[in-house]
């Protein structure tokens, strides 16, 4: 697999360590924010190939960061990670290119990062 970065972006540090040690076992390169705003300076140091974002965040959340960033001008894929059952209108809403509804399975989340990860 060629090297792909995946950002991971929730509030809750247990789901962070999860989803990252998920993705680095695949052999994802992974980096990780709290919140929108930690995950846009993140951006600026390393852009990442992939997103997965919480919608429900303190700071910046998921709607707010997903607007910025596209004001800013990156087309990173998203993938909206949330136990609301509005997952699919809120991916739609941020024009996230897929979702996983929390709580995910393993093989749930790395599909939904394959299918939109750049292609090498």
């Amino acid at each position: 697999m060629p090297d792909v970065r995946v950002l991971i972006v929730d509030d809750e540090p247990d789901i962070r360590a999860t989803v990252s040690a998920m993705l680095e076992i695949e052999g994802y390169d992974v980096d990780e924010a709290a919140n929108g705003a930690d995950a846009l300076d993140a951006i600026e140091r390393h852009a990442p190939d992939v997103i997965l974002l919480d919608m429900r965040m303190p700071v910046l959340d998921g709607w707010g960061f997903a607007h910025e960033l596209r004001r800013r001008g990156h087309p990173m894929p998203i993938v909206v990670m949330t136990a609301a059952r509005d997952a699919a209108r809120w991916a739609g809403e941020i024009a996230a290119s897929a979702f996983v509804s929390k709580p995910f399975g393993y093989d749930d989340l790395i599909m939904a990062v394959e299918r939109v990860r750049p292609s090498g």
